[in-house]
């Protein structure tokens, strides 16, 4: 099944995020992300945006965060972000009620795309194959929607300022 689109919202009553992944207008995945697991999984799609090879092949660390933020900024030009429409039924094929992630792990696939496993503690889990855009994409709606819940948690991709500024901040001068 292909992904159409991802969406991720801020649950008050549970506190927690509700992230919808919708596949080839059948079927629709509902999975709840919680403040603790946001935060661990942060880094690991940092670090899958870092580990492209062009960026990987860079020497200074600060040139990949620089290109890490570049890269971000150009693949949210290109996610089509939108308002929610109405939505026709569709399957659920781990089952109605959303699953609570309790594992994520992150891989790249044949074809270089991110694959993240969202595991519950017990059952069956789905893969989720990304591609850049739609990994941007997904830690774009991430970010917005922990901004909304008010989590006191800073979710930050490294942007290219911010990078030459550590650069110069580990200067000396003698």
């Amino acid at each position: 099944m292909n992904i159409e689109r991802i969406t991720v919202a801020f649950h008050a009553e549970d506190d927690r995020l509700m992230m919808r992944v919708f596949f080839d207008q059948k079927a629709e995945f509902q999975s709840w992300l919680t403040r603790r697991l946001v935060k661990r999984i942060w880094p690991v799609l940092l670090q899958m945006a870092q580990a492209k090879p062009d960026i990987q092949m860079q020497p200074n660390p600060e040139v990949r965060k620089a290109l890490v933020g570049l890269q971000h900024e150009e693949a949210l030009q290109q996610v089509k972000f939108s308002k929610a429409a109405a939505e026709p039924a569709r399957e659920h094929p781990l089952g109605n009620a959303p699953m609570l992630v309790s594992k994520v792990r992150a891989r790249r696939n044949e074809r270089g795309q991110t694959v993240l496993s969202l595991q519950p503690h017990q059952g069956n889990g789905v893969d989720l194959a990304l591609s850049d855009t739609l990994l941007h994409g997904l830690m774009k709606l991430v970010q917005d929607a922990v901004a909304k819940a008010e989590w006191d948690t800073s979710l930050a991709v490294p942007t290219f300022a911010h990078a030459l500024a550590e650069e110069d901040s580990a200067r000396t001068v003698n």
